[in-house]
C-alpha cells in the first residue's frame, strides 16, 4: 500500500545539492517549501528549477509551496551580536534604536510601541525569553526581564494573547509574490493572517500577478484560532503552524488546537500541513526521539494531508534520513488508522453532481474492497473530495493539466498521474486509464477497481459517472467514428 499522507520539505543549503535533492524526491518527499524569509529572488527561481529537473529524472511529481515571510516582528540588531538579559534586570525595546547592547535594542516593527502597554508579556526568541512591559513611553517600550537568557540578533517577538496590528502582508511580501508568480509555484502560503480579509487581499494579488496557485492560510496568530471558520473560507487550506501558535497561546493549548483546526479543514474540503519541530532532533541526529515519531504519527492520526519538515531538511546533517524516517511512521501510523466512512458519509449533504459521484466512489470503493479508484478529472477537485474522507482506497488522479497534477501532489490518500485525454470517447478515456494503473504496477488483472469520469469530456465540474470493472476483462474499445 503506497504512503497516503504527504511530505513538505523545506529547501535550503543541506538540500540544495542537485543529488542530495534528487535522493530526497527518491526518498518521498511530495512538495518542497520555499522559505521567502530567506534568500533571494534569484535563489529561488534556481531552486525551483533544481526541482523540477529532480523530478523529470525520478518520474515523480513534487509540487511547489512558496512561504511568504509576513510581518515577522523582530528585535534589531546588537554590537556584539548578543547580549545575556539577567531575570529581574529592566531592558528597553527601542524602536528608534540603531545598535543595541544590554540595556536596550532596536525594533524592526516601528508601531510596537503603540500595540502594548504596562502588564502585557512579551515572549522573545520563539518563547525562550519572557518580558513583561512596566510602562510605554513614547518609542521605548520598558520592561522587566521574567526569564533571561542569550538574546541574539533579530529575534522574533511575540505578545502573549496575541494582539499586534502588523499586517499579514508587508510590501516585501508583494514582491516575492511576483517571484512566485514568475517560478509558477503551486502553493503559496501566507503567513500571521489575522481574518478572512487577509487571504482575499492575498488572493487578489496572485491573480493580478498571473499566479492561479492554491492558497494557504498559516494559523499562528490568537486572532486567526478565532477566526478559523473564515480564514478556513477564504483560503485553500491552512498549515497548523505551532511554532508561532504555541507562543502566543502557550504550548498546552496546541494539541488540542491541532486536532480541531485539521478536523475543521476537512469538514469544509480543505487541505491541512501540520508543521514545526516534528523531528528537529535529527537536524544533528541520523535517528527521532520517540516523542517525535508519536508527534508525527499523531498528526498523521489526526487526518492531515501532509506533515512539515523544516530546519532538518534546510539546514540539518540528514535531509535524506530525515524524510526515508518521516516516511516509515507515516505508513506505519495509517495501518492503524481507523475508517469511520458510513458515519462521515451519512452525516454530509451532496447538492451537486461530482460532489455527489465523488462520494458514491468512495462509499463503493470501501464497501466492495476494491484496489484502487481512478478519477479522471480536468481541476482536481474530484479527487480533492474523496480525499477528505478516510476510506484507505488509494485515489488515482488522471489529469491532463500539469498544474492540476502538480496540486494533487498535498491530497492525502491522491496520486495524480498525467494522461492525455486527446480525444472525446468515453469507453476508451476509461480503458486507457486502466491501462496506465496497469503500467504503474498499482493493479493487477482482475482487481476490482473503481473509476469516475465527467460528460462531456473535458468540461471543469463535470464528473457525472461511475463505473465499477474487473481489470482486463474487456478488450479495447474501437474509436467512434467523428
Amino acid at each position: 500500500m503506497p504512503r497516503h499522507t504527504k511530505i513538505v520539505a523545506t529547501l535550503g543549503p543541506a538540500s540544495s545539492d542537485p543529488q542530495v535533492l534528487e535522493r530526497m524526491v527518491h526518498s518521498g518527499i511530495d512538495v518542497v517549501r520555499m522559505n521567502f524569509s530567506h534568500g533571494k529572488a534569484e535563489d529561488h527561481v534556481a531552486r525551483a528549477t533544481a526541482i523540477r529537473d529532480a523530478s523529470a529524472r525520478t518520474g515523480r511529481p513534487v509540487g511547489i509551496l512558496a512561504d511568504l515571510q509576513g510581518p515577522k516582528i523582530r528585535v534589531g540588531k546588537f554590537a556584539g551580536d548578543r547580549v545575556h538579559l539577567q531575570k529581574d534586570a529592566e531592558f528597553i525595546l527601542d524602536a528608534r534604536c540603531e545598535l543595541g547592547d544590554s540595556g536596550r535594542v532596536g525594533l524592526d516593527y516601528k508601531n510596537l510601541p503603540k500595540d502594548v502597554k504596562s502588564g502585557d508579556v512579551l515572549l522573545l526568541d520563539d518563547g525562550r525569553l519572557k518580558l513583561i512591559v512596566t510602562r510605554v513611553v513614547g518609542a521605548e517600550i520598558h520592561t522587566l526581564v521574567r526569564v533571561g537568557g542569550e538574546l541574539s540578533n533579530n529575534k522574533g517577538i511575540n505578545r502573549q494573547g496575541g494582539g499586534l496590528t502588523a499586517p499579514a502582508l508587508t510590501a516585501k511580501d508583494m514582491d516575492d509574490i511576483k517571484t512566485a508568480a514568475q517560478i509558477g509555484v503551486d502553493f503559496v502560503a501566507v503567513s500571521f493572517p489575522k481574518s478572512a480579509a487577509d487571504m482575499y487581499m492575498a488572493r487578489q494579488l496572485l491573480g493580478a500577478a498571473g499566479c492561479d496557485a492554491l492558497l494557504i492560510a498559516k494559523i499562528e496568530r490568537t486572532e486567526a484560532v478565532a477566526n478559523l471558520d473564515e480564514i478556513l473560507d477564504a483560503s485553500d487550506g491552512i498549515m497548523v503552524a505551532r511554532g508561532d501558535l504555541a507562543v502566543e497561546v502557550g504550548d498546552a493549548a496546541v494539541p488540542a488546537l491541532q486536532k480541531k483546526m485539521i478536523r475543521a479543514a476537512r469538514d469544509r474540503n480543505k487541505l491541512t500541513i501540520t508543521a514545526t519541530q516534528m523531528m528537529e532532533s535529527m537536524i544533528g541526529s541520523p535517528v527521532p526521539t520517540r516523542a517525535e515519531v508519536s508527534d508525527v504519527a499523531n498528526a498523521v492520526l489526526d487526518g492531515t494531508d501532509a506533515v512539515m519538515l523544516s530546519a532538518e531538511t534546510a539546514s540539518g546533517k540528514y535531509p535524506v534520513e530525515v524524510v526515508e524516517a518521516m516516511s516509515r511512521v507515516c505508513l506505519e501510523a495509517e495501518k492503524s488508522s481507523d475508517v469511520t466512512l458510513d458515519r462521515d458519509v451519512l452525516n454530509r449533504v451532496f447538492t451537486r453532481i461530482d460532489q455527489s459521484i465523488a462520494m458514491a466512489a468512495i462509499w463503493t470503493a470501501w464497501h466492495l474492497k476494491v484496489k484502487a479508484i481512478a478519477s479522471l478529472t480536468q481541476t482536481g477537485s474530484t479527487a480533492l473530495w474523496m480525499s477528505r474522507l478516510n476510506s484507505g482506497v488509494p485515489i488515482y488522479a488522471l489529469t491532463p493539466e500539469v498544474a492540476a497534477r502538480n496540486q494533487m501532489t498535498l491530497y492525502r490518500e491522491v496520486f495524480p498521474l498525467l494522461m492525455s485525454q486527446s480525444h472525446q470517447d468515453r469507453d476508451v478515456l476509461l480503458w486507457e486509464a486502466e491501462q496506465i494503473l496497469l503500467d504503474q504496477g498499482v493493479v493487477e488483472r482482475g482487481d476490482l477497481i473503481v473509476l469516475t469520469i465527467g460528460e462531456p469530456i473535458g468540461a471543469s465540474g463535470g464528473t457525472n459517472t461511475l463505473k465499477i470493472v474487473r481489470v482486463g476483462e474487456h478488450s479495447a474499445p474501437q474509436l467512434t467514428e467523428q
